[in-house]
């Protein structure tokens, strides 16, 4: 009775196991599907002409809070000043 209960319980987990790997295998294969669908619209931009870099740095900042984003243009600022960049 007891071999039966420690059958099924590894039965069970192995089944839930197999379930999540299998979950995790088809959401990583639509991630690579999007990335291949993001580098596919940067490369349109840049045939039309836009610069991807600073497209992707607007993405970037776009990301963070008015707040955040001023404290790192902030930051930048004085380090370049600190450079003489400025």
């Amino acid at each position: 009775m007891a071999d039966e209960i420690t059958e099924t319980s590894n039965t069970v987990a192995a089944g839930q196991l197999r379930a999540f790997i299998e979950r995790i295998e088809r959401l990583e294969e639509e991630k690579k599907t999007i990335a291949d669908d993001i580098k596919e619209v940067f490369s349109e931009a840049k045939g039309t002409g836009f610069d991807t870099k600073a497209m992707r740095t607007i993405i970037r900042l776009r990301k963070k809070d008015q707040a955040e984003r001023e404290e790192e243009e902030s930051i930048l600022d004085l380090y370049k000043a600190a450079l003489g960049m400025v």
